[in-house]
Parts: structure tokens; sequence; C-alpha cells
């Protein structure tokens, strides 16, 4: 079987499991499962075979149009190169792993077989996202991703939380997608095809007349979907979807998409210095204020959304020095841990009974009770935080290398300004990053009062799932130095000796920062169990983490209703702590820049319908019948009276008549 017949299978077997999965779930619910894993499964070996006959080499290419359009063509594309095919690998694995992680965490779930369907759907559509060669069929893969994203955030639709969350999610990343759209039409106008070679090959030729423009409409998209500043709120919030979907999300689909866009056409955004400056502020901004909003949130998944938010930005962050190796090799070493990261903290939810931090630091004996969980989340912690050998360092400091490269004068694919601003950004957030990392490690395995509820081991299926991930959370940084450089247009993946050292150095600061602190606030806790923390039965650990959605108030709305002594981060921020604990309140800003003007617009509008259309509408109504009821009481039956009016109408016309006469 050649390799563009595997390529085309890839995005289509989950896509037909999920059309299955749709179709049989009621009916044969026996077969559910094996339609969530298997297609998924056989995506993942046919996108490593494809990897492996790729192999770093020229690009896989391969087209046919899709339909006449007059004009600009829409072709249905494949376009494979290094970036791709291992892109693809990172999509297929996290998918499995969270399918199958899935099958024990919903059990119980009686949505599991619409939950399964549409996760297989939204893997289909990042496949697409990854393998084509055309724009349009990208977009269309991006919109999907958009749609299963509402739809999944919004799983447990029971609780309001996650029905705004869901809302949320929808609204703001359509922000984006419509200058990302407008963006993508002109870059098509200016190029004279939707297909991505045909783009690249124009831009290389000075074929763009307007590339600020398209840039920075493109980039306005990208911000949406990979959860960028300013358009990043909604990221926090949809923890309120089932922790599977948050290690989907996060990890390898929806917000990866973003940064995968860039990589493809950096040279479009590479056109345009501007654009690149803006990008670097972009990335800047996210890293430094996401780290800080880390560090103040109680909800576990919450923690990891702001870290996910900053990882990105670091992603962003070397976009914007021209670097996009060092982008998307921190993409995939990011979605090995990142993953590990929220399919452990499922565990520690159902484990605890709360998502609350600070009820997790007024239990005791947690990492004891669930231990696999213990060791590989402290794996995947470290290697969020950047500490060698772990996966983050080699990553990380790829970046922080990249930034580097720009400030120095080594390379001239972006300017100075923009590698000044990801390099010190880049710096402080590894500073904040190992500090929250230690913050959520302390609390949530070193906590003392009340025991933790026993609940058994977790399924296999969630266990061997964690472990899995621990591998390349651990291995794939050193690994890629001498196996990577081929897929990433030959370019050298190692960091600077000097960004190596500061790196690893404020990393460490951190950590030992925020211990501190710890070890300093730890005697003034009260060692009282909190309300929170309630004991379970063993059993779907979805309906265990809907409960604690939709019980533990401080993980979506004010997190200083349930203050932990013992929280290093009220220590280290400060008075900062209650803003950063918000989001530093973009939401309110948000809410009375858009949300108020709309809703007074509306408010007016309706005002309008009902007091002046609906009043016309009513007076039109009204007036025939008032006429009406006045020819009515003129009926009375009685011959006399019709009579009377019959002789004084005669009289009334003939002195018309007459009046009329005399005046001619």
């Amino acid at each position: 079987m050649t390799t563009t017949t595997l390529a085309v299978l890839v995005p289509l077997l989950p896509f037909l499991g999920a059309v299955a999965g749709l179709l049989l779930g009621r009916n044969a619910p026996g077969f559910v499962r094996p339609l969530a894993v298997l297609p998924t499964l056989t995506a993942l070996a046919l996108a490593v075979v494809v990897a492996v006959r790729q192999g770093g080499d020229a690009a896989l290419t391969a087209a046919t149009e899709l339909t006449p359009t007059g004009s600009v063509p829409i072709e249905l594309s494949l376009y494979i190169d290094g970036f791709a095919a291992l892109v693809a690998v990172l999509v297929g694995t996290v998918a499995t792993c969270v399918q199958i992680y899935s099958t024990g965490y919903l059990r119980e779930d009686p949505r599991y077989p619409s939950y399964a369907a549409l996760v297989s759907l939204f893997t289909s559509a990042m496949f697409l996202v990854v393998y084509t060669g055309d724009l349009i069929v990208l977009l269309v893969g991006w919109e999907v991703m958009g749609i299963c994203s509402y739809f999944l955030v919004g799983h447990y639709w029971e609780t309001p939380e996650a029905r705004a969350a869901s809302l949320k999610a929808f609204l703001v990343t359509k922000l984006g997608d419509v200058p990302f759209l407008i963006g993508l039409f002109a870059l098509a106008t200016d190029a004279g095809s939707f297909e991505i070679t045909k783009v690249l090959d124009a831009v290389a030729h000075g074929g763009l007349g307007h590339p600020t423009v398209i840039a920075l409409l493109l980039l306005a998209g990208v911000a949406g979907k990979s959860a960028q500043f300013p358009l990043h709120t909604w990221l926090p919030d949809a923890m309120a979807g089932p922790t599977p979907v948050s290690a989907l999300i996060h990890a390898a689909t929806m917000v990866a998409a973003g940064v995968y866009f860039i990589a493809r056409l950096l040279p479009v955004f590479e056109a345009s210095q501007a654009a690149m400056v803006v990008l670097a502020v972009m990335a800047a901004v996210t890293m430094v204020g996401s780290g800080l909003a880390a560090l103040a949130q109680d909800d576990i998944k919450r923690v990891l959304a702001y870290s996910t938010i900053g990882q990105l930005g670091y992603m962003t962050g070397a976009l914007a020095v021209g670097d996009r190796s060092a982008a998307v090799f921190h993409l995939l070493s990011h979605g090995a841990f990142k993953a590990l990261l929220f399919l452990a903290a499922g565990v520690i939810i159902h484990a605890a009974g709360t998502n609350s931090l600070a009820a997790m630091s007024r239990t005791s004996r947690l990492r004891e009770r669930i231990p696999d969980a213990y060791w590989t989340m402290t794996v995947a912690l470290l290697a969020l935080a950047a500490i060698p050998p772990f996966s983050g360092f080699f990553s990380k400091e790829s970046v922080l290398g990249a930034a580097e490269h720009v400030t120095t004068g080594h390379t001239e694919h972006a300017p100075g300004a923009a590698g000044w601003l990801v390099l010190l950004a880049g710096l402080i957030t590894a500073l904040l990053t190992a500090a929250y990392a230690t913050r959520l490690w302390l609390l949530a395995f070193h906590g003392r009062g009340a025991e933790a509820p026993d609940h058994g081991r977790q399924p296999l299926t969630m266990t061997v799932v964690l472990w899995v991930l621990a591998v390349p959370s651990l291995g794939l940084g050193a690994l890629a130095y001498r196996t990577l450089p081929g897929w990433f247009d030959g370019n050298d993946l190692a960091p600077t000796v000097t960004t190596s050292v500061l790196g690893t150095g404020v990393a460490l600061a951190g950590a030992l920062i925020a211990y501190a602190a710890w070890r300093h606030l730890r005697p003034l806790a009260a060692v009282a169990p909190l309300g929170a923390v309630a004991a379970h039965p063993e059993g779907d650990a979805g309906q265990v983490e809907a409960e604690a959605i939709a019980t533990h108030a401080p993980a979506y709305g004010d997190v200083a209703s349930a203050p932990d002594p013992a929280d290093p981060g009220r220590l280290l921020l400060g008075p900062l702590y209650r803003h950063a604990a918000v989001g530093f309140h973009l939401d309110a800003v948000y809410s009375a820049l858009f949300v108020r003007p709309v809703q007074g617009g509306a408010s007016l509008v309706r005002f309008l319908d009902r007091e002046v259309v609906d009043t016309y509408v009513r007076g039109a109504g009204a007036l025939p019948r008032w006429l009406g009821a006045a020819v009515r009481r003129a009926q009375t039956g009685n011959v006399q009276t019709y009579v009377s009016a019959l002789l004084a109408g005669t009289v009334v016309l003939a002195v018309a008549v007459l009046l009329v006469a005399s005046g001619a």
C-alpha cells in the first residue's frame, strides 16, 4: 500500500469510527468501546508507518482538485514533511491514550457513546489539519475541532459551569476565526492558490502584496485556537469538561493547531517584521501572565490550564524568533508531559473527591493511595519545570537558545527586539513554572489532616496509560538531539551553554523558593479537613469529577473563599495574589467592553420591539375592532331608529349639496 493511501486512511479511520459509534451507540453498546479505541489505535499505527517512510526527507505531496471555483482552486491535497509526520504521531499517541483511559474513567457514564464518538471526530479533524496541503481543507478541520470542543467541554451539561465554559470556548475561538478566515482569503488572493506549497513559493518570490495585514489577521485566529493573549480566557474555564478531554485539547489538538499552523506558514509571518514583533509581544505577555495566574489557582486543573497557556507562549516565542524547529520540538515534548499531567490529575481528583488544592493539602496519605499517579505526575512536573534530564528541559532550552541567537545576531530571521522579549520572558516564566509546579506537588501530595479515602487501585486502563506517557516525558529530550534534527530541516536543536545555565538556575531557584515558602507557612495551616473532601464510592471517576465541579465553587468562582494558610502562592505573590487568581480581571474587562454593551443593545432592541413596534401592531388591530364595536352599537334592530337615521342622512346630504352649489 502506498504512503499516500496510508496517509489518507489516518484521518479517515477515526472519522468512520465516530460515525459508527454515533449510529451504534444505543442499539449495540458493546461495540462502543472497540469503535472508540481500535480506529484511533490503527490510525496511530499508520501514522507511525507514514513517519518512518517519510523519514524527514522531502515532503510527500499529492493533490486532486476538489471543486472548480473559477478562480482560486480548492484541492484535496497532502503535504507531509518531517514536522507533519511527527506531529501526527503525537496526535495519534495522545488520542489513543485518552480513548483507552476514558474506557475506565467514564465507564458508568450514560453519555459515553457520544463522548467517544466526538473524541474520535476531534482526532480526525486534527489529523486533517496536520496532513492537508490546502488551506481551505485545513480550515474545515480547524472548525470541526471548534465544534467538537463545544460539545466535549459541555459534557457535564447539568452543571452551569460546564454550560458556560462550552459557550465561552465556542464564542472566543470564533471571535478569532473571523479575521482568520479573512486572512486566508487575502493570502490566497495574493498567492493565487490555497495550496500551501504555492503559497510558500509566492512568499519566496515576494508575491505577497500585504504581508503585515495578512499575518495579523491570521494571528487573531491562532490567538483564539492556541489560547494566546488576549484570547486565552476560554481555556481555564474549559476545565469544566472531563479530564481526558482536557488532556486531548491541551496536549495534541485544538491549542496545538495554532502553533502548527504558524510553523507551516512561518515564511508568511517572517515577511513582516511588524508581525514578528507582535508575535513576540503576544508570546511574552502570555508566558509571564499565565505563570503568575497559575501560582494563584486553587483548582488543580486550572493550574495545568494556565501552564498550557504558558508553554504555548514558549512555542509562539520560538516562532517569533524564526525557529520552527524549536517550536515543534517543544510542541512534541509538551504534548507528552501535559497529557500525563491531566490524566494523572484525573486520578487525583477521583481519589481526593475534589479539584481543590486547598482541600488536598488537608488530606494525608493521598500519595500512598495512588502511587502510580504520584510517581508519574512527579516525572511530568519535573519535565514541566524543565529540570534536566527530563524532556521539558531540552525543548524549553532550545527555545531560549533560539532567542539568544537572535539577540546576538547569529540569525536574521527576526528583529532583535523580538529575541530580547522572548529571552527575558522565557527566563522569568521558567522561574514561575518551577514555582507553581512545586506548589502543586506539595499541596496535592504532602497534605496533613484527615486520611484520604481508599477507593482501591485504579482501573488498569488508566494506570497503564500513565506509565506509557511517562516514558517520553523522561527520555524524549535526550533522544531528540540525535534523531530529530534530520526531521526538522536539519536544524541544530541543542541549546547554548548560557541559556542552559540560566534556564536551569532560575528553574531550580523557583522550585526552592516555593518549597521554602511552603515550609515557612506549613506550621500555620489548620489540620482540620475541608468539607469539600468527601469519600466517594469506587466507581465512575467522571461522575466524581462532575460532582467536584458542581460542589467546588472556588474552582470557578472566588478562589479566596477556600483559603489555605500553607499555600506558598499567597506568600510569593502578596497583594498580587487575588488579582492573579481571577486572571487579572481580563474577563471583567471583556464583560465591560463587549458583553454589557451587547446586552444593553439587546435590551434596547427588545424594548423597541415590545413597546414601539408591537404598539403599532396592536393599534392596527385595535382600530378595526373599535370601529366594529361602534357600528355594532348602531345595529339595534329598531325600524324607527333606522328610518330616523336615513332621514337625517338625507337632510345632511341635501344641505351639503346646496352649500356646494351656492358656493360654485
